[in-house]
C-alpha cells in the first residue's frame, strides 16, 4: 500500500499546508496524490482541511470521511453531539479503498498523534492498523524540541516508522529559538527534517504554491515517501 500518515505535534502547526506541499512534490514526481481527512471538526460540508488543500494545490482528489460539529477532538465532538464514533477498522478499510497503483494516499490527521479519533483509538492506532509510515509536522519556535521529541518517541514506542519531520510556518527572519531549533530538531529526535514551510505559504496563489512547494523539501523526498510507504 502507498499510504502515508501526516500527523503533527499538536494543533495549528501547519499540517494542512504541509500535506498540500507534499502532494505537490508527489505530483511533480509523477505520482497521483490523494488526500484523506478521516475526521473534520467544526466545519460544515464543503469546508475544512481537504477543501483547503484542493484550493491551494488544484488537486481534486481529497475526501473527508467523518464530520463532527464542534471544533474539538473528534471523539469529544462526537460524544457531545451524541453521534456514533468512527470505528478504527471501518476507517482503515475506507482509506485502503482509495489506494491504487501510481497513487499515494496522504492521510491528514486531526491535531497530534495521540488525539482520539474514535472512542478508543488515535491516529497512531490508525497508522499501525494500516501499516503506514508517518510524517510529523512540527512548529520550530520555543518548545518545539520537546514536542517533536515526545511525538517521535511515542511513535517509535508503538512500532511506527517515522519518515521525518516537516517544520511548519518558518518566518523570513526567524528568531534565535527557531534558528537553533532548525539545527537541533534532527539531533534530539533522531529523524531527518524533510523540509520547512515558509510562513504565509497557505495564503499564496495556487499557481505560486504548486510551482514552489516541491522546493520546500530535500531533493529525494518523493523517493523517501514512496519507498517507505510501499
Amino acid at each position: 500500500m502507498s499510504i502515508v500518515i501526516m500527523t503533527g505535534t499538536g494543533t495549528d502547526v501547519g499540517k494542512t499546508v504541509a500535506t498540500g506541499a507534499v502532494a505537490c512534490a508527489l505530483q511533480k514526481g509523477g505520482y497521483e496524490p490523494f488526500i484523506v481527512k478521516p475526521a473534520q471538526t467544526g466545519e460544515p460540508e464543503g469546508k475544512g482541511d481537504a477543501p483547503r488543500i484542493t484550493a491551494l494545490t488544484g488537486i481534486d482528489n481529497a475526501e473527508t470521511l467523518y464530520r463532527f460539529p464542534e471544533p474539538l477532538a473528534p471523539a469529544t465532538s462526537a460524544r457531545r453531539a451524541n453521534m456514533p464514533y468512527p470505528e478504527l477498522t471501518t476507517v482503515a478499510e475506507e482509506i485502503k479503498s482509495f489506494d491504487k497503483p501510481g497513487r499515494v494516499v496522504l492521510v491528514e490527521g486531526a491535531g497530534g498523534l495521540l488525539v482520539r479519533i474514535g472512542q478508543d483509538w488515535t491516529i497512531a492506532d490508525l497508522a499501525r492498523e494500516l501499516g503506514a509510515p508517518i510524517i510529523v509536522v512540527c512548529s520550530t519556535g520555543l518548545g518545539s524540541l520537546n514536542e517533536a521529541e515526545l511525538t517521535v518517541e511515542a511513535a517509535t514506542r508503538r512500532g511506527l516508522t517515522v519518515l521525518g519531520l516537516i517544520g511548519g510556518s518558518i518566518p523570513d527572519s526567524p528568531d534565535l529559538a527557531t534558528r537553533c531549533n532548525k539545527e537541533d530538531l534532527p539531533v534530539v529526535t533522531g529523524v531527518d527534517v524533510l523540509g520547512y514551510i515558509p510562513e504565509g505559504a497557505g495564503g499564496w496563489s495556487q499557481q505560486r504554491f504548486v510551482q514552489e512547494a516541491p522546493g520546500f523539501f530535500v531533493p529525494d523526498v518523493v523517493d523517501r515517501v514512496t519507498r517507505e510507504s510501499d
